[in-house]
């Protein structure tokens, strides 16, 4: 469980294919004894778990797996050495909650419309995919790559907006964002129960390792 608050902006240092599997080896600011062998990591709103780890001066070095469907399924298919991930290790019993929860399992991926500057701020319409498009609601969290979020407008059409203040444009991959961009989705976990109630067909998710 996370909360969608990011704490680091880890770099990928290697990718390797072994036996139908993805390892990457990510560099992060992270100190090395707060990392343990198969510990769970947001990468970009997907978990994936610690397979191998070691430090790297101040910081550290960890490995991660990743099977094919959630490569295919999400935008962790198209890192490559030298990418920038959003990282946040996961929520422990006792801490401050202060994004909202979110399980890691990304429900689709979304497109970014356009990306306008509304003073320091910015303000950026994303499409999601057209089955879970009815998840988004104006006041609504949402989690996108990795990025705990409030949908500033949700549009007759399905897409919605974000509005994301300069400081998580800047501690963040977000603003690397172009239109034309993919993004992975998260629904609010609210909304998968509510749908469950109401007798809706909830989101099925994807891209967990």
């Amino acid at each position: 469980m996370f909360t969608g608050l990011v704490t680091d902006i880890g770099r990928v240092d290697s990718v390797e294919d072994i036996n139908g599997l993805r390892r990457m080896r990510v560099m992060s600011q992270y100190p090395v004894d707060s990392i343990s062998m198969g510990a769970s990591i947001m990468h970009e709103g997907v978990c994936l778990t610690v397979v191998n780890f070691g430090a790297e001066g101040e910081g550290s070095w960890f490995e991660v797996e990743a099977v094919p469907e959630t490569l295919s399924l999400t935008t962790l298919g198209e890192l490559t050495p030298g990418s920038g991930v959003n990282l946040e290790l996961s929520l422990k019993l006792g801490e401050e909650l202060g994004g909202h929860l979110v399980y890691g399992h990304v429900d689709g991926l979304g497109e970014i419309v356009s990306i306008k500057p509304e003073g320091d701020s910015f303000r950026v319409k994303i499409r999601p995919p057209s089955e879970i498009a009815r998840y988004f609601a104006t006041k609504g969290s949402v989690t996108v790559s990795g990025v705990s979020l409030t949908v500033a407008k949700a549009h007759d059409n399905g897409d919605f907006d974000v509005a994301i203040i300069p400081h998580t444009w800047e501690v963040t991959t977000l603003s690397a964002l172009q239109p034309g961009s993919k993004v992975n989705l998260e629904v609010d976990m609210l909304a998968r129960y509510v749908a469950r109630m109401i007798g809706a067909d909830a989101p099925e998710t994807k891209g967990t390792a």
